[in-house]
């Protein structure tokens, strides 16, 4: 090498060294990938409450911790890309509901995820067991899906002339069959009438409220999922429960 090259590639370099170090220096603040299966407007109140409880525990989005949200807009299709592009950002952990849990599960075992569910975590294949998940996932289940009988008997009470219900489910729910197997198993040990109908859009609700307002029933038991979920108000999932309410009279509790 000729001794003006040795000298210009050393100024070069040396000029260099004082912004990596002070990128070496610069404190870096963990990542959370926030993944849900619904829309950011379906999902506003839960960020809201997500923010929250990490406050609460002294964690502040901005401050000590980043947070990058990503939504399959009820795409179950989508999740795969949208956990990759977030282990490629990359993250901490990952953070979602069911069905984003099982496909961050299925494609990292060592970013940590924790899921929230309604259903069994050991029977959807989350975890190995209650007590010691194991690997790298954990979360919170609030076993909503095996309530279905109780849910079934608290409508017929609050609806006594509800002589049929209608059910509502989105078949893209991994829980969605063992709600359906409950609900129906409960309506037939007592004789309730039901309409089961599955709706995976918001074109799939409106066409099912019309189907149940045609059949005459006076009750809605919505199955679970984030789809369904109860919506916050602004939503097209909120209006329509409100269409149905007024379309079906005898759904108001005397």
């Amino acid at each position: 090498m000729k001794r003006r090259d040795f000298i210009t590639l050393l100024g070069g370099a040396a000029a260099a060294w004082p912004l990596a170090a002070q990128a070496q220096q610069q404190p870096t603040i963990p990542v959370i990938g926030f993944l849900r299966s619904a829309s950011p407007a379906d999902s506003t109140h839960l960020v809201t409450a997500f923010r929250e409880g990490l406050k609460e525990a002294g964690i502040v989005e901005g401050q000590n911790v980043a947070i990058e949200y990503r939504y399959a807009d009820n795409q179950i299709d989508r999740l795969p890309a949208l956990v990759a592009d977030l282990i490629r950002r990359p993250v901490a952990v990952i953070v979602g509901n069911l069905a984003p849990a099982l496909a961050a599960k299925a494609t990292t075992t060592t970013v940590p995820i924790v899921f929230v569910t309604g259903g069994d975590p050991v029977q959807d294949g989350l975890v190995a067991n209650l007590n010691r998940p194991g690997g790298n996932v954990t979360g919170v289940s609030f076993f909503s899906s095996v309530v279905g009988t109780k849910r079934l008997e608290l409508l017929r009470q609050l609806v006594p002339r509800a002589t049929t219900i209608a059910v509502l489910v989105n078949p893209d729910n991994p829980n969605t069959e063992a709600d359906r197997r409950d609900v129906q198993a409960a309506a037939l040990a007592i004789g309730q009438d039901l309409i089961v109908l599955d709706a995976r859009s918001v074109r799939d609700i409106e066409t099912a409220f019309a189907t149940f307002v045609q059949r005459g029933a006076g009750a809605l038991l919505a199955g679970g999922g984030a789809f369904l979920n109860p919506i916050g108000n602004g939503s097209s999932h909120w209006r329509l429960a409100m269409r149905c309410r007024r379309a079906m009279p005898s759904a108001r509790p005397s």
